[in-house]
């Protein structure tokens, strides 16, 4: 189950491009970013996005900045010496991570009571064929296959089906069914639904008793020599279904009890709010703006932030945050203070993740650091050790270096360095930085100049990058896209 309780991947390190958007120099448009004492101009980067392949947007502009921003924080991080291993600079940045173990380890003990098996039920819903289940053999038939070889394969189908008992009907499907999957379980398919396969496949099987085996059967995917498990056969499977069915009722019924009891109400607020932070998280990750409220407390912007960190990139969430409907982000909005409401009893019960755990979460984001600082070349034990006396030094060095990485990445002749955003919480709270909107757009003019002119030949095969620039765009005079 789990749906709401554990409602992301929980991953130990959520990877992100970008995090944080600040705007504390409006004024100085000839500057993009700042990181400590290191400067993005306008130029620089109307030059980064104007000799790359992406498109020439703000959303673009954004990213390259933070990127660049998030390098630079870690470059004063090592050459401070800084590993950033502060256990608790650590868990604020990781709390939805924490939440997720705490709401694992909670539903854990709360289910323990929950669901019973219902052999009555098992046994009606697999008389009746609400629930099926079925051993094959499958002779595939190859894409393009002749009409004679159709012909062999059905009459090998033939000759297994002459052979096939219930007795020998795993063996047979062992050492010659061609479905890999259910080969290795005796041919079993094991319970499912009814409207789970193919028609012929399903026509077939319902047409037999328990225990009887089909003739030759022909789907898309090639000749079926099907036999139908007795009840007996199959009862532990369909007894854990019907206890799986209890347990979401009984799951249910709990999550009803917290929101009814929870007092949840959502600010009206709250959807627009969720669009803009789809459209621009970094600026929210401090964001008090209250979405919502519950016996939980306030539900921030920055809250939810948080939440969207856990989830897997794959699940495009805030590409979600700006184009779902609105009733759906009303739904996934109240789920989430479900969650927090969840985390509430939990806390209240003392429940919390095993100091294993931690331990393990706080070496993964450890050695994240470790990892990206060797990837971007300033190691400080290795790759900074002689690059200079003095801090300054060192720390001119390292931009040296990571002027040089940004402009290959950029050209996709390296691949990207993912910073993963609990250490890119811990790096901005730590390390001064600004981001100025009036510097971006100063860097779209340059850049839409530099697009304009001449554009360098692409240099062979290289290495795709997981920048997430977008879309190459369109206009004939650039390199090709990705």
């Amino acid at each position: 189950m789990r749906r709401i309780f554990v409602i992301a991947s929980g991953a130990a390190l959520v990877l992100t491009a970008c995090s944080g958007l600040k705007d504390a120099f409006s004024a100085h448009t000839g500057v993009v970013a700042r990181a400590g004492s290191s400067e993005l101009t306008a130029t620089q980067l109307g030059d980064y996005i104007g000799h790359s392949r992406a498109p020439i947007t703000k959303e673009v502009a954004k990213t390259i900045a933070n990127l660049w921003v998030n390098y630079r924080l870690l470059a004063q991080a090592a050459v401070d010496g800084d590993s950033l291993n502060n256990v608790k600079e650590i868990d604020e940045a990781m709390w939805p991570m924490i939440a997720n173990l705490t709401a694992r380890k909670w539903y854990d003990q709360l289910s323990k009571t929950w669901g019973t098996e219902n052999p009555a039920a098992a046994q009606a819903d697999y008389a009746s064929g609400k629930l099926l289940s079925a051993q094959h053999i499958l002779i595939l038939t190859p894409q393009g296959a002749s009409d004679a070889d159709k012909a062999a394969l059905k009459k090998k189908a033939e000759g297994l089906r002459a052979q096939a008992t219930s007795a020998n009907f795993a063996a047979l499907a062992g050492a010659n069914s061609q479905d890999p999957g259910s080969a290795k379980q005796g041919g079993s398919l094991g319970v499912f639904p009814r409207g789970a396969m193919v028609k012929e496949f399903e026509q077939a099987l319902l047409a037999l008793k328990p225990g009887d085996i089909s003739g030759v059967v022909t789907t898309q995917y090639g000749y079926h020599v099907i036999r139908r498990p007795t009840y007996d056969e199959v009862r532990a499977q369909l007894l854990q279904q019907s206890k799986g069915a209890s347990l979401q009722a009984a799951e249910s019924t709990y999550l009803a009890h917290i929101e009814s009891s929870g007092d949840i109400e959502l600010k009206s607020s709250a959807v627009a709010t969720i669009r803009s932070i789809g459209a621009d998280p970094e600026a929210f990750q401090s964001d008090n703006t209250v979405l919502a409220t519950s016996k939980a407390g306030k539900f921030t912007a920055a809250r939810l932030v948080g939440w969207a960190e856990t989830f897997p990139p794959q699940a495009k969430i805030y590409e979600q945050f700006k184009s779902a409907p609105d009733s759906l982000l009303r739904s996934f909005l109240r789920n989430i203070v479900k969650n927090e409401l969840v985390l509430r009893e939990a806390d209240s019960a003392k429940v919390a993740p095993d100091a294993a755990q931690i331990a393990d979460m706080h070496r993964s984001f450890t050695n994240a650091v470790q990892t990206a600082w060797t990837q971007l070349g300033i190691a400080p034990a290795q790759q900074l050790a002689d690059s200079g006396k003095t801090k300054e030094a060192r720390l001119a060095y390292a931009g040296r270096r990571l002027d040089d990485y940004f402009t290959r990445l950029i050209s996709d002749q390296v691949p990207f360095v993912q910073v993963p955003s609990p250490v890119v919480n811990v790096l901005r709270k730590k390390y001064s930085y600004s981001i100025n909107e009036s510097g971006i757009d100063r860097a779209l003019e340059q850049a839409n100049k530099v697009r304009a002119g001449p554009q360098p030949a692409p240099v062979g095969e290289q290495p795709a990058t997981a920048v997430p620039l977008g879309p190459a765009p369109a206009a004939s005079s650039t390199p090709p896209g990705r």
